[in-house]
């Protein structure tokens, strides 16, 4: 692999986060491919399979509030047309009422070279440091 897929692909994964924290559903859908698999805190231990269940929570409210995600401490592995990308999400938002937080996540994106173009396949995304035995 050499720095520039390293960079394509944590490029791509800035933009879907980017598109995460803009509700931009119409981006999100063309960086992930149909049939997307997740595990996530939202999904309450379970394999999410497709896009409806990640729709729900893209979709524009009135009282859209700040949000930026910044991808820190990245690692790209790439196994010929499959690629992870892990890092830690600091997700920087700002509540109604103007205060602002962070919060960090580890995620886990998996990436598949599908007719010449990255396509996001599957994540796993939990709260930083969580642990249970």
């Amino acid at each position: 692999m050499t720095p520039d897929d390293s960079n394509t692909l944590i490029q791509l994964t800035q933009d879907l986060l980017n598109s995460i924290d803009r509700r931009d559903w119409a981006t999100y859908q063309q960086l992930c491919d149909a049939t997307l698999t997740a595990f996530e805190p939202e999904a309450l231990g379970h394999l999410v399979e497709g896009m409806p269940f990640h729709e729900f929570y893209l979709e524009p409210t009135s009282d859209d509030l700040p949000r930026q995600s910044t991808i820190s401490s990245p690692h790209v592995r790439q196994m010929g047309d499959v690629a992870v990308v892990c890092y830690v999400r600091l997700l920087q938002a700002t509540d109604a009422t103007g205060i602002t937080s962070t919060r960090a996540m580890e995620e886990t994106r998996v990436w598949h070279l599908q007719q010449g173009a990255w396509q996001h396949v599957h994540f796993h995304r939990s709260p930083a440091g969580s642990t249970k035995p």
